[in-house]
């Protein structure tokens, strides 16, 4: 199959730039935020969303994908996610952000995807794996449209009078709804809020790798990742570095093969992924980064 140009993250963009809603943010920096932009469609067969528009290094999208998969296993330290390769958490566990969470330093908290993933709490005591029951079900009851699951643990994400927020950074990501038709398996994530340039390259690349691991959990094809948005956002120190993207000419997206047998959800790692037919624009490597 010949693979054709893709220029859905420059239309997404510049849908924001035109269209997008000064708004004040509590990491202090004005954004121009966008409710409910056009999805993103990626046939897996036509290329990996890893973005050619500026250059994604392996050290950023090895980190999105090892994130990914610590997730899956239940890590919701910055110790815990190093051992799967994504060491980027630093900035978010500080002893002080913590501390304001009432968490010790390192840990996102109780709220955070590993905790929501791998051990979501129950009223009945045990806590409840999300991704090994999914898992069951796809392959015993395939054509249900229930196969889905979510990071939002509301006890530890609400915030007022009396009540303290439990989670470093409520999650960003992460409500996934898989299908399978045709034997085909495509893999729906909707984001609650998006930094386009800088946070949404990252969540790309994660979310089709794990596309491609419960495809291959599972027995099916992996055959299409959609991306859709509540909030999608670019901070205004972020909007000269968007407008050199929108400059650059679109390309053809790269391969990522899955080089495993492995079918245990649970036992992939990033070094199984190998990216090829990678040609993007330089990258732009200042890009600000709202803490």
């Amino acid at each position: 199959m010949k693979k054709t140009i893709d220029s859905q993250y420059k239309r997404l963009l510049k849908e924001i730039l035109e269209n997008g809603v000064l708004t004040k943010t509590q990491q202090e920096v004005d954004a121009l935020t966008l409710m409910a932009p056009q999805p993103l469609k990626f046939k897996l067969k036509n290329g990996f969303p890893i973005i050619t528009e500026r250059k994604i290094s392996k050290k950023i999208w090895g980190q999105a994908i090892g994130e990914i998969i610590g997730f899956i296993n239940g890590a919701r330290t910055q110790d815990e996610l190093s051992k799967y390769g994504c060491r980027w958490w630093n900035s978010w566990v500080t002893e002080s952000k913590c501390k304001k969470r009432g968490l010790e330093t390192g840990d996102m908290g109780p709220g955070s995807y590993g905790a929501a993933f791998h051990d979501f709490p129950t009223s009945e005591g045990p806590t409840y794996n999300q991704f090994k029951n999914i898992i069951e079900q796809i392959k015993e009851k395939p054509h249900l449209r229930t196969h889905f699951i979510s990071p939002w643990i509301p006890q530890y994400t609400i915030r007022g009078k009396g009540k303290q927020q439990q989670v470093v950074v409520c999650p960003c990501h992460g409500w996934v709804h898989i299908r399978i038709i045709d034997n085909k398996l495509t893999l729906h994530m909707f984001q609650r809020s998006s930094d386009t340039p800088i946070g949404l390259p990252a969540n790309l690349a994660q979310y089709a790798a794990l596309t491609m691991m419960i495809a291959q959990a599972t027995g099916y094809e992996a055959y299409e990742y959609i991306h859709s948005f509540s909030d999608a956002h670019i901070y205004v120190d972020q909007i000269e570095h968007v407008k050199t993207i929108l400059k650059r000419a679109d390309k053809t997206l790269p391969t990522m093969k899955l080089n495993s047998a492995n079918q245990d959800i649970f036992k992939f790692r990033v070094d199984d992924f190998e990216l090829t037919d990678y040609d993007p624009h330089p990258g732009i490597w200042d890009i600000p980064v709202a803490i």
